[in-house]
């Protein structure tokens, strides 16, 4: 696959490859991706970081990214919460929690790659990684079918479900379910599990509350239901509008939570994603050129900034995941990439 091109008068080709080359720089010999230099990793913003290195051309640093989580993941299926690397050749545990939502990713990050670079020998050795993932967060569901958020290392779990963390397993149960085909073997229990979410995620937004831990005021559980193609577009449309007052600063981006002048630049990224999703195309340009206040001249980005002081906070800071956000985000526009359809939902 060539590597995706820029947005007129938003961001060149170039600039995004330099972004890609940022990412890789940040890869530690085991092919962890931190979110900055000495920083920990998560295993989902890791899946975003390889998803990113994939859209610009870099499929080798983004297929060691993927044999890192082969190989570091426990027995049950899971992943902790936060590494650290440990040397050049090693990582170590940061933080021990179990959460269900990142180890979802892996299905569709994994998936991402096999449709940007078709390989058989890529799928026959991460399917059964992708199998006891999306297996161990099947098993932490509650009765009325919803994953609990996490799990203590000593398995005890929280007690409740979050909403943009069901939209994002939804979202991976269909990535799996489609890679579970290509690798010869039925998993259509995961697309019926997939869709018992996605119901309660509709009721949810149709106005029927209590499924969920109150989260209004993160941007994520605004958008997210569209991204992930969790609700139909016309339904997207409305939530996206019903929330744009509440979220957006006009020509600044997207607040991370509501009651802050804090833009982030990773929440304005998802949010041009799930505008892409329901194909209000316009509105997603408009959105992705405020990340330029964040670029920085390395193809990093700026985590947040708090306005109208123009506030780096954290104090500069640039993360991995912000710098992955965006490239995502101009393939979901463009759609130059055979995977950019797992963010169109059309």
């Amino acid at each position: 696959m060539r590597p995706i091109d820029g947005i007129a008068g938003v961001i060149t080709a170039q600039e995004l490859r330099r972004s890609g080359e940022h990412l890789a720089s940040l890869q530690t010999g085991t092919g962890m991706i931190p979110w900055f230099p000495g920083g920990h990793c998560d295993p989902w913003n890791h899946v975003e970081s390889a998803m990113a290195l994939d859209l610009v051309g870099l499929s080798a640093e983004a297929e060691r990214a993927y044999d890192w989580l082969i190989s570091t993941q426990r027995p049950d299926g899971s992943w902790h919460n936060y590494y650290l690397p440990d040397g050049a050749t090693d990582s170590t545990i940061e933080d021990p929690k179990l959460d269900t939502n990142v180890c979802a990713y892996i299905a569709t990050g994994a998936l991402h790659h096999y449709l940007c670079h078709p390989d058989s020998a890529f799928v026959e050795r991460v399917w059964p990684t992708v199998e006891r993932a999306l297996d161990w967060v099947l098993s932490c569901r509650r009765e009325d079918g919803l994953a609990l958020w996490a799990v203590h290392t000593d398995e005890r779990p929280w007690d409740y479900a979050l909403l943009t963390g069901t939209c994002s397993i939804l979202h991976s149960l269909r990535s799996g379910a489609e890679l579970a085909r290509i690798a010869g073997a039925d998993r259509t229990d995961w697309e019926s599990a997939a869709e018992l979410m996605a119901t309660a995620v509709r009721t949810e937004v149709s106005g029927t509350h209590g499924a969920f831990e109150p989260k209004e005021r993160w941007a994520m559980d605004w958008y997210y239901p569209a991204l992930t193609g969790a609700i139909d577009h016309e339904s997207g449309r409305a939530r996206l509008a019903g929330g744009w007052d509440t979220f957006v600063m006009e020509g600044l981006g997207v607040r991370c939570v509501s009651d802050e002048p804090w833009i982030t630049a990773s929440e304005t990224a998802e949010a041009v994603i799930a505008h892409a999703a329901v194909d209000q195309i316009d509105t997603a340009v408009d959105l992705l050129a405020s990340t330029r206040d964040h670029r920085l001249e390395s193809g990093a980005y700026l985590t947040g900034i708090v306005h109208p002081d123009r506030i780096v906070f954290p104090a500069d800071e640039h993360t991995s995941y912000t710098a992955a956000a965006v490239i995502l985000a101009v393939d979901a526009i463009r759609g130059d990439s055979p995977a950019s359809r797992l963010f169109r939902h059309v």
